[in-house]
């Protein structure tokens, strides 16, 4: 069986939250998902002229001075029906890609200060996520007094938080092995 695009999904539910355009979707995802899902223009409007052909999306061109047109996307009653059919489905795992993971497995080739120095730059990546996780805990935290929904990304948050918090032991844990030899 082929493996489907989970792409079409994300951009549609990128339209679910507001219609915009192949550029505004992008941002969005930058501003939102970008830590866990993040799509390129390049597939971003291949996708937006699929979900035109099936009937999931409308486009309509908006004038804008001295610009070119912009091309604004709403989600059909039908492309409402397909995110949220997607949304009930069981997901599918895949294997994860780990360069870091990689690069020790065959970590025996190279000296081993080079190991602990691939994992001490995994570590400060992992923190300074970790701390970019928190600060926007708070944020979304402070406005779920006014829109409960903000739930659903401050769980999406928290596996960020609490991946970083694991993450970070285990780098603990490997360098502590690598110095150790």
């Amino acid at each position: 069986m082929a493996k489907e695009n989970k792409s079409k999904y994300a951009v549609l539910g990128a339209l679910s939250i507001c219609p915009g355009s192949g550029y505004d979707i992008k941002k969005l995802m930058e501003q939102s998902t970008s830590n866990f899902w993040n799509e390129s223009y390049g597939q971003i409007y291949p996708i937006l002229k699929q979900l035109i052909e099936e009937g999931l999306a409308t486009s309509q061109t908006e004038k804008q001075e001295g610009k070119p047109e912009r091309y604004v996307y709403t989600l059909t009653e039908q492309g409402k029906e397909e995110l949220q059919r997607w949304l009930t489905e069981p997901v599918e795992y895949v294997v994860e890609r780990n360069e870091l993971l990689l690069k020790l497995y065959f970590g025996a080739h190279i000296p081993r200060e080079k190991n602990i120095e691939h994992v001490r730059t995994y570590q400060q990546l992992q923190t300074q996520l970790l701390r970019k996780y928190e600060n926007i805990e708070l944020y979304l935290q402070a406005g779920m007094v006014n829109d409960p929904q903000l739930l659903y990304p401050l769980l999406t948050l928290r596996y960020g938080k609490h991946r970083c918090q694991a993450l970070i032991a285990w780098c603990e844990e490997t360098l502590a092995t690598l110095q150790a030899l």
